[in-house]
């Protein structure tokens, strides 16, 4: 069977138009996934604003601590070693760290921010006593447990 040169040209045609469906749709699921991520991405830093105020009342406030901790701000030297602004204190830098991992997670942070991100926690637990902080609150999980595992196998044990 011989084909004509129209049958040849209408073959081609319609090969291109397969070929640039193919593709229109292998790169509208790239741009989609990635809108994922960007909106996953917003959502998280939308909470880390939250919890950023939240701590800065409570610093300003201790009082209010009991609202999310039972205990009220006189009680935290006898309950956990620390004042109550520390400890509020302790949980911003905490959360913060726990934001870092996230983003670390989703890929949002590159090796070169990760390493500065990763130096500045151990700084932090081996130097501070956001250690003491953390083996006090680390056991009623407040924390996402991929993180706890993170803290208590590469920056407590580090």
């Amino acid at each position: 069977m011989v084909l004509g040169l129209s049958d040849t040209l209408s073959l081609t045609q319609t090969i291109g138009i397969i070929g640039t469906l193919v593709l229109t749709l292998y790169f509208s699921k790239r741009h989609i996934q990635a809108l994922s991520s960007d909106t996953e991405t917003r959502v998280l830093n939308d909470l880390d604003e939250k919890f950023h105020r939240m701590t800065e009342i409570i610093m300003a406030d201790p009082s209010v601590t009991k609202v999310v901790s039972g205990i009220e701000a006189h009680d935290y030297p006898k309950s956990y070693g620390v004042s109550a602004k520390e400890m509020a204190f302790s949980f911003y830098i905490l959360w913060m760290c726990a934001h870092a991992f996230a983003m670390r997670q989703r890929k949002v942070l590159d090796d070169n921010e990760w390493a500065g991100w990763l130096q500045w926690m151990r700084n932090c637990f081996q130097k501070g006593t956001i250690v003491k902080t953390w083996k006090q609150v680390e056991p009623n999980g407040r924390f996402n447990p991929a993180f706890q595992n993170f803290i208590n196998g590469e920056i407590v044990r580090a």
